[in-house]
């Protein structure tokens, strides 16, 4: 089963979303909610857009 994005309204009203993996683990969450469903939805595409390039920043050494 592939992963998927969630989209949800917190206790607050607002839109948040998070993604979970095939086994339905969470494996991200948004750090912010949004005002709107359509900018929730805009985040959702920002990182199907740029997370499937990015580079690991290994900032431990």
């Amino acid at each position: 089963m592939a992963g998927k994005f969630e989209l949800y309204k917190d206790r607050s009203g607002e839109f948040r979303f998070r993604l979970k993996a095939g086994n339905g683990e969470v494996i991200a969450t948004s750090s912010e909610s949004y005002a709107t469903k359509a900018a929730a939805e805009n985040g959702i595409e920002s990182i199907k857009k740029n997370a499937a390039d990015a580079k690991v920043d290994d900032q431990t050494s």
